[in-house]
Parts: C-alpha cells; structure tokens; sequence
C-alpha cells in the first residue's frame, strides 16, 4: 500500500503528463518519497540528541574554528536544493563541544525546508544554547538552485550569510580574525 506521500509524488508525476505505470517510473513514488524524508530528517531531531552529551569542561578561551562544514538543503520557497558550506567558530567559556557535535548541529537544521538566512542563525542559536560560550559565528556559502535552474537562471551566484552573536558582534578585530582564518586556503 502507497503512503500518502508516495500517493501525492504519483499524483506530480501524473500531472505532468507521464505514465507512473510504466517501467522506469513504477518505482518512482516510493523512492521519491524516501529521498523526501531523507532530505528532510531534521524535523525528527532534536538539539539535546544531536549533542548526546558530548560537552565537556575545558579551561580554553581560544577561538575554536570548523570550517568548510559541507550542507545540502531545500528552499521551502522552490523544494529545490541549496548547497554550500558553513563556518563554525565560538569562544568556549569553561565548556567545549564535541567536534563532530558542530556538522550534527549544521545537519540537524540543514535536513528542514529552509532559507538560507533562518539555517545560519539557527545554528548560531544552537550553539549559543548548548555551551553558552562568549561568542558564535556562523558563515554559510551556498549555491542555490532555484536561482541556477529557474528564473534568473544564473549559474555563478553564491549567497554569504552570516550571524555573530555575543563578542564576534561586540569586537570588530575578534570579527575580523575569524574572518581571516575562515578565507585562508
């Protein structure tokens, strides 16, 4: 038996004027459907799973930077990818993160229909919440498709997005370093 997600990729697929029944889209809706959920798995995670208690107590106050953080998304606007990649820094104070705890984080929010402004300062909010560190910056660089593909159709254009919050929007030079280290190649 279809789901009904199943059922309404077979209603798209029909409404376009092609035959589901025939041999290279029979399956098509089921796995339409899986990619789907696949795609959008953030909505079944949450912050404190992702973290799974991955923080730990730590006497640094050094800036602690993941870059080149790989994402894939969907533009709730279009249901067409963006992909790109984040930039991850905060200022521990007293509490550090697991390292791959930050690409989970990404991910979690990543995996959701989304705009590319709301995914940069959830992240940034999420890390904030989990360790409460003196700052967070987060910098994301994506191609859109639903700009490459459609409309504009303009291949070349990639969207910067960024949310600083606590010293990386009070200190223009702890700004700026992270800035530098994150366009060092």
């Amino acid at each position: 038996m279809q789901s009904v997600m199943e059922h309404l990729f077979s209603q798209i697929i029909q409404s376009l004027g092609e035959d589901v029944t025939r041999e290279g889209l029979m399956d098509t809706p089921k796995r339409a459907a899986a990619a789907f959920r696949f795609l959008n798995s953030g909505y079944n995670q949450r912050l404190e799973r992702v973290l799974n208690n991955a923080i730990f107590e730590a006497d640094t106050e050094d800036m602690v930077i993941v870059k080149d953080i790989e994402l894939y998304s969907l533009c709730e606007h279009h249901l067409l990818p963006f992909i790109g990649k984040c930039h991850v820094a905060y200022l521990p104070q007293g509490k550090v993160i697991g390292l791959s705890k930050i690409a989970r984080i990404v991910e979690m929010y990543a995996r959701r229909l989304q705009i590319q402004e709301r995914l940069t300062k959830q992240i940034a909010d999420a890390l904030q919440t989990a360790i409460n560190p003196a700052g967070v910056a987060v910098v994301i660089e994506a191609k859109h498709l639903c700009m490459m593909m459609r409309g504009v159709e303009k291949q070349n254009s990639v969207m910067t997005t960024s949310s600083m919050l606590g010293l990386f929007r009070k200190q223009i030079s702890t700004r700026s370093e992270f800035l530098n280290l994150i366009n060092r190649k």
